[in-house]
């Protein structure tokens, strides 16, 4: 039997948890995301792509990818990875598109539900907390090749600076003080971040150090070759910023320009490393 949203309401007033998931799970389990899929169809095959966070003075940058999970769509390049929930905190998304895209509808349902019932804001520890029990619930596909790996970055209006939560698959949480990456070409993103990353930075230097990491991975890693900058395309990774104005999409023009900026240098930077050899 479906329920309608007042149905649903009127149940979750009589329930004791505060946990919308738990109390879908116990009502109506046909609503959350699925546990398990049919992985022998080839085009739910894994296919990698890498998003990156990176802590500024003023806030948090997160920069991701275009393409698509799928293997019979790697060269689509409108998959957004990059989800605001709200006007403080953004996530990030590697993995199967469309798990990603219900875990984030249940987790935003989750935080406005708690939010509505205490009567105040959630802070970025407790979303990191619920996230963490979603991704949890998430084991199974996981064991089938879908795993959803999100980073949750933010604005902490309690400490006043911006903060990056980063998960593995059992639900488990590390807070990350200066940067984070996720997905197939996280390793290669890792060592630029690594090698480039300092205090300090304002937020147009954390834009180009993530689309440098990107552009890196994606170099190195063959799943995700194929979403490449590609400026004769007008191909840019998406980026947001969370800062004390709240979350932002950077434009287009803008990254384009970082974009441009950031392959120019890595090419410079290349062909002087063939001419000296």
């Amino acid at each position: 039997m479906s329920l309608s949203l007042s149905d649903l309401d009127e149940l979750m007033s009589s329930t004791s948890t505060d946990s919308f998931a738990v109390f879908l799970r116990r009502v109506a389990p046909e609503l959350l995301p699925p546990t398990t899929v049919d992985n022998s169809v080839p085009e739910l095959a894994r296919h990698g792509r890498t998003v990156v966070a990176i802590r500024y003075s003023g806030g948090v940058a997160v920069a991701a990818d275009l393409g698509s999970a799928l293997a019979r769509r790697l060269g689509q390049t409108d998959i957004d990875r990059i989800l605001g929930t709200d006007d403080r905190c953004v996530i990030g998304i590697a993995g199967a598109a469309g798990l990603a895209g219900e875990m984030l509808r249940l987790f935003q349902a989750e935080v406005d539900h708690l939010e509505k019932i205490q009567a105040q804001r959630i802070s970025m520890d407790g979303r990191a907390v619920r996230l963490s029990s979603l991704v949890r619930s998430n084991g199974t596909m996981m064991a089938q090749g879908l795993a959803v790996t999100p980073l949750l970055a933010g604005w902490d209006d309690q400490a006043h600076r911006g903060r990056i939560f980063s998960y593995d698959g059992t639900g488990g949480r590390t807070e990350e003080h200066s940067h984070a990456c996720v997905g197939s070409g996280a390793l290669f993103a890792s060592g630029v971040l690594n090698e480039n990353f300092r205090a300090g930075m304002d937020r147009d230097e954390s834009v180009a150090l993530a689309i440098r990491a990107l552009a890196t991975a994606i170099s190195d890693d063959a799943t995700s070759a194929a979403s490449a900058p590609d400026l004769s395309r007008g191909l840019y990774p998406t980026v947001a910023c969370a800062s004390c104005d709240g979350v932002t999409r950077m434009p287009t023009e803008e990254v384009a320009l970082l974009t441009k900026r950031v392959v120019d240098e890595m090419t410079t930077a290349s062909d002087s490393g063939e001419a000296s050899s």
